[in-house]
């Protein structure tokens, strides 16, 4: 029986697992709508339909969310969400993705330290010791060679980094008072909005015109299952860990990324990659069993 209740006990961590294979399977084949789709044009496809999903099935959460939750419990943690996944975009198409990738996870030391910054939060130094320790893991994978330099491009994935950090802190607070549904709803929608702002600053409005039967299909996956399931899965998973845990366990979409890159388009790692990438694992099973 104890065995089954630990099974069971983990179901959190499993789901932002689940989430890390599903982000590292949906970056190559981001690439392929890239072709064809603008960026913006592309996210703001997307999340108006994750959010047209939510709409439909949890609209009566929806609307009890909003007649009864302070507008800052739903709205601070979707304009942190939303404004991360803009701007490391907008990092992508400055600098190397590389440095972006690197720059990007720096979000798992960020995060314990936002949260005893805002909310005096008590943490175990073994595990700040593991997190810390995911960041030479990242860079042999990632960048393997060294960054190309810091400039404006560096600044901007650092502060994707940083909220992503805050999405992550304040979302887990807030959910005491909005429940999972409906803060990826409106998570879903805070998103939708900011990227089609985006789309009309940077390319003047919505451009589907060149966009293939294939680059419609993964626009469909990345909205199903990297947008309505990844924010409901993450949002799941902080109701029972913390968010330092989700942040930690985050760290392997990189991994993810890297194997389904070598898949799907033929991208092999160097051994330094291969050495990030067992660091990271094995900081995360050494964090799954840390308190």
């Amino acid at each position: 029986m104890n065995m089954e209740q630990t099974k069971f006990s983990r179901w959190p961590e499993a789901l932002i697992i689940l989430q890390s294979i599903i982000y590292g399977f949906g970056d190559p084949i981001s690439k392929i709508a890239f072709e064809v789709t603008p960026v913006y044009t592309m996210m703001s496809v997307r999340y108006l339909i994750a959010f047209v999903i939510c709409v439909v099935i949890f609209h009566r959460r929806i609307l009890d969310t909003l007649r009864t939750v302070p507008v800052k419990a739903w709205l601070i943690p979707g304009v942190c969400i939303g404004m991360s996944y803009l701007l490391n975009n907008v990092a992508l198409s400055m600098t190397d993705a590389t440095s972006v990738a690197f720059l990007r996870s720096l979000a798992v030391v960020m995060t314990p330290a936002l949260a005893f910054l805002a909310f005096r939060t008590r943490y175990s130094w073994k595990l700040i010791f593991i997190q810390v320790m995911v960041l030479p893991g990242t860079y042999l994978l990632c960048v393997r060679g060294g960054l190309s330099g810091f400039g404006a491009g560096e600044m901007v994935a650092l502060a994707a980094a940083a909220l992503m950090a805050a999405a992550l802190v304040f979302t887990k607070n807030y959910l005491d008072t909005v429940d999972p549904a409906s803060m990826t709803s409106l998570q879903a929608g805070c998103s939708a909005v900011l990227a089609l702002i985006g789309c009309m600053i940077f390319e003047g409005g919505l451009h589907l015109e060149t966009t293939t039967g294939t680059a419609w299909l993964i626009i469909l996956y990345l909205a199903i299952t990297c947008t309505f399931l990844g924010y409901l899965m993450q949002n799941l998973a902080l109701t029972k860990i913390s968010d330092r845990t989700v942040a930690l366990l985050q760290s392997l979409c990189p991994v993810m990324t890297a194997v389904f890159a070598l898949l799907l388009l033929g991208e092999t790692l160097s051994a330094a990659g291969i050495v990030g990438a067992v660091i990271i694992v094995c900081c995360v099973a050494a964090g799954s069993v840390t308190r």
